[in-house]
């Protein structure tokens, strides 16, 4: 478990003097970065490339679009353990169904179910599947309210999620005509808008055809020399880009949150359409609690000389998002987990992470495991001062996960691999003053043919270690980072570098980004914990 310290310094990056401080070298930034560095009027000015892309906005991520301080919510049903409990799973499970039923009110919630401070051992797993439904502990100590995941099955202890993700309304789709939509734009110019309004909400296509797969090589991953018929060549892709139109002039449509990546009509082009999403929840927290996972001690393996846990039929993680929008986690530890604390997956949008631990993993330190903080498909997500130890990928990305998303004054220590996006072409994703091995980079063979796990990802005066290359197509930035330059896997490009050994202002991008958008009270809200 981290200090009470350690906690505390990672909640204190603050915007005041251009100051990293607590555990990272107290470094005062000397100069701004050349990509986006105060204007005239103190808010940051993006300088784009030569087809305009720039440095993506981050500042909607996290709950209710982000600066929005996460709510208290007053408990409706309490649980309490029972001497000589054995499975608890039903008993709690019936208590949110319970707060389930009841009504919202009109800030959206039902209330919380209060765990009390005690042991509840979880057979199965338990399961939020309505809005406005918090379930809360005690606190995250041994001492606190503790979720025991028993027995051999292969879970998560705790799942969010609604029926059902986005729909797309038929009829609604329209072309962009735009001749290149560029990183970080707010807008796309559409064949017609008429049948959109503002506060529509929209998916923005990024169509990625065949002809700019082999442009950026894809489909001809290298082979894995051990294993040839394990690399997978890449076929065509779309992006889904969650967004709700802000603004309507001509038939240009203006958007809440930039794309990240840019749209071509040389490789796809795009497309617009209204969607409906009546299957996702809403207002949904789980807080301040414990979760362990029982494992068979007498199973272990060797990693050099260190002898390890290694057991693998055991509860594979905490907590989990799906179809759920608006949603939050925080104080939360999850130990001897073959994962960690959160995986936030396919339909999840407006998610905050914050104040968490993963501890001591008990896995085979191999591949597909040891993620604690992953995100597989959520987008506008903020996971701000989560702690890890332990494991592979603790801060890291699937494959084609649609930005932006915001890793923000995280740590790892004893990793066994890199915080990464880690698999074919995620992009627009943020690590800002995180410490840790991290990588973005062309991973070729390695997995299935892993490829460019990454575009448009940036490293924020992050401390470690770096690998940092550019793909064809689109770019990838380290700003500020102070450690050690990896040079990745596979020989490639370097990406943007700029001031290596020097932290850069302001000391967080995000909280900037924040601040210029809504306020240094936003900023406050984000900093709370």
């Amino acid at each position: 478990m981290p200090s009470k310290k350690l906690l505390r310094d990672l909640q204190a990056i603050v915007l005041a003097g251009s100051l990293i401080t607590g555990t990272r070298s107290v470094a005062q930034a000397q100069a701004a970065s050349k990509l986006a560095h105060p204007g005239p009027d103190g808010k940051l000015v993006y300088v784009g490339d030569a087809k305009g892309n720039t440095i993506l906005d981050f500042s909607n991520c996290g709950y209710q679009g982000g600066g929005v301080k996460l709510p208290t919510v007053k408990a409706k049903i309490t649980v309490t353990p029972e001497p000589g409990d054995g499975d608890a799973t039903a008993r709690i499970q019936k208590a949110i169904d319970e707060l389930s039923r009841m009504p919202l009110d009109k800030e959206g919630f039902r209330g919380a179910v209060m765990l009390k401070r005690g042991t509840y051992r979880i057979e199965k797993n338990l399961t939020i599947a309505a809005s406005g439904v918090v379930l809360r502990g005690e606190g995250q100590g041994e001492d606190g309210t503790v979720l025991v995941g028993t027995g051999k099955a292969e879970r998560v202890l705790v799942q969010v999620k609604g029926a059902q993700g986005v729909v797309e309304s038929p009829g609604t789709q329209q072309a962009i005509i735009d001749k290149h939509v560029p990183v970080g734009a707010r807008q796309v110019t559409v064949t017609s808008a008429a049948g959109f309004k503002v506060g529509d909400t929209v998916l923005v296509r990024r169509v990625g055809n065949r002809a700019w797969i082999h442009y950026i090589k894809m489909d001809q991953i290298a082979l894995r020399p051990s294993d040839p018929t394990s690399t997978k060549q890449w076929s065509p892709f779309d992006l889904d880009f969650d967004r709700v139109i802000t603004g309507i002039e001509g038939n240009q449509i203006a958007l809440d949150a930039p794309i990240p990546c840019a749209i071509e009509q040389d490789w796809g082009g795009g497309r617009i359409m209204k969607y409906k999403d009546g299957g996702r929840i809403e207002q949904v927290g789980v807080e301040n609690l414990r979760g362990e996972s029982e494992f068979d001690k007498s199973i272990t393996a060797k990693q050099g000389n260190k002898t390890y846990y290694s057991d693998e039929k055991h509860a594979l993680g905490l907590l989990s998002f799906a179809n759920v929008k608006n949603a939050w986690a925080r104080d939360l530890t999850a130990v001897h987990f073959y994962h960690g604390v959160v995986h936030a997956g396919s339909g999840a949008k407006w998610v905050t992470v914050q104040d968490s631990s993963a501890l001591d993993p008990v896995s085979v330190i191999t591949g597909g495991r040891r993620y604690p903080y992953y995100n597989t498909g959520a987008q506008l997500v903020l996971m701000q001062r989560c702690y890890a130890k332990g494991e592979r990928h603790a801060f890291a990305f699937g494959s084609h996960v649609c930005g932006p998303n915001v890793f923000l004054a995280c740590r790892s220590e004893e990793d066994y691999a890199t915080s990464e996006p880690h698999h074919r072409w995620s992009v627009g994703g943020l690590y800002d003053t995180v410490q840790a091995q991290m990588a973005f980079q062309d991973r070729q063979f390695m997995g299935t043919g892993h490829g460019w796990a990454g575009a448009n990802y940036v490293a924020w005066n992050c401390e470690g270690t770096l690998v940092c290359q550019q793909p064809s197509t689109a770019q990838n930035y380290a700003i500020g980072f102070i450690g050690k330059k990896e040079p990745g896997a596979f020989k490639r490009l370097d990406g943007y570098w700029e001031s290596q050994g020097q932290h850069v202002a302001p000391a967080s991008l995000y909280l900037k980004q924040l601040e210029d958008r809504l306020g240094r009270e936003a900023v406050a809200n984000a900093l709370t914990k």
